[in-house]
């Protein structure tokens, strides 16, 4: 059956102007967001207050499953197997949570602030009090990949290798980055930093979670009736969930909508295949002018490839059975782009060794030692 649209009222009140309120009432439940700056430990502070108050019946929060269970059990990520990982599809989540810590450690380091207080305060204030804590932020997965669909493809490239960079970079984040973190949102500002172009980042990260967050909140006031609910959003987003309120008819579809993953392309998968007859043509070729030259040939290839990968592998300090997968692995799978020597002997290391994702939390320390370098998996 359809859903009833709830009937939404909306007041605008200030307090402070780094803790802006917009008071709303959603059918018999009244709503109170209430816009954080995530760098601010005023914020922290009075969600407190306003949880201790008395006044809310119900939290709810700007964050995704992931990021709560990351805020909540951060040692959980750290000690995720990563073949794990890879087996059950989480290395949009695992890589955009990684990429959040480096740039929220960068922070700390430099300035002294513990970015996410204001969520942190909200979740301990709930428990305390025994409320109910709603997690109103689309997974942070599903925005990274659909961020990287709304990027033009040369655009990806820096994205990703962005987020890679990230956590062993040493630069300092700027103080208008500060500034804009009072005003902004989390996500868009760190991946900001990799895209360099913010409008190719509003819809995904901001508007599209403005939506999310709001269709949330109607089914929040619909599950918790005549109880009312504390919003703790980051003020970046507080007009566009308000605004998001009055327009939403059905939420269950428009949060289906806003899941949906994007459409693969086509073309990746066509051209390792390209690649490969062609290779593959050029060994024919060898054959057909003799037997010799064809056996030279595919000689040449095996040593060449399998001897190299080995060499790098062993350089790596690797288990000696992965330097061994790198030999008889690299020879075949430079055959086909899509799927590098680097992947298997990895798989390989990840059964002989199994490191966990705290080394990849440590990267931006192991790297700046020599030793680091062997002794972080």
């Amino acid at each position: 059956m359809p859903e009833a649209p709830e009937e939404i009222h909306i007041n605008t009140a200030q307090t402070t102007p780094s803790d802006p309120i917009i008071e709303t009432r959603i059918g018999d439940t009244s709503v109170t967001l209430l816009g954080t700056a995530h760098v601010s430990r005023k914020s922290a502070e009075t969600v407190t207050r306003m949880i201790d108050s008395g006044q809310f019946e119900v939290v709810a929060v700007e964050l995704c499953a992931s990021r709560h269970h990351a805020l909540s059990e951060p040692e959980a990520l750290a000690n995720m197997n990563l073949l794990q990982v890879f087996r059950e599809g989480k290395a949009a989540m695992v890589s955009a949570n990684l990429a959040m810590g480096a740039y929220q450690q960068r922070l700390a380091e430099q300035y002294g602030i513990e970015p996410g207080a204001e969520m942190r305060a909200a979740m301990q204030g709930a428990q305390q009090h025994d409320l109910p804590l709603e997690l109103i932020d689309r997974e942070i997965g599903t925005t990274l990949k659909r961020t990287s669909h709304n990027l033009p493809w040369w655009k990806r490239w820096g994205l990703f290798s962005g987020l890679l960079f990230s956590l062993i970079s040493k630069e300092e984040v700027e103080e208008d980055e500060i500034e804009k973190l009072k005003e902004g949102d989390m996500l868009e500002t760190a991946f900001a930093e990799f895209a360099h172009d913010r409008q190719d980042l509003y819809q995904p990260l901001i508007a599209e979670r403005d939506s999310y967050m709001a269709a949330r909140l109607i089914q929040a006031a619909q599950q918790h009736p005549g109880k009312p609910i504390l919003a703790v959003v980051g003020a970046g987003h507080l007009k566009g969930i308000a605004q998001q309120l009055q327009t939403i008819q059905q939420p269950t579809e428009t949060l289906e909508q806003l899941d949906v993953l994007p459409p693969k392309s086509l073309l990746p998968k066509l051209i390792p295949w390209i690649i490969v007859a062609l290779v593959l043509f050029g060994f024919y070729l060898g054959f057909s002018r003799s037997t010799e030259l064809g056996m030279q040939l595919v000689l040449d290839w095996v040593l060449i490839n399998g001897g190299l990968s080995a060499l790098g592998a062993l350089l790596a300090a690797a288990h000696p059975l992965t330097i061994l997968t790198a030999f008889v692995a690299a020879p075949i799978t430079s055959l086909n782009p899509t799927i590098g020597a680097g992947m298997v002997t990895a798989a390989a290391e990840l059964m002989f060794r199994k490191p966990r994702v705290g080394d990849f939390s440590d990267l931006r320390h192991a790297t700046t030692t020599l030793s680091g370098w062997w002794r972080n998996r």
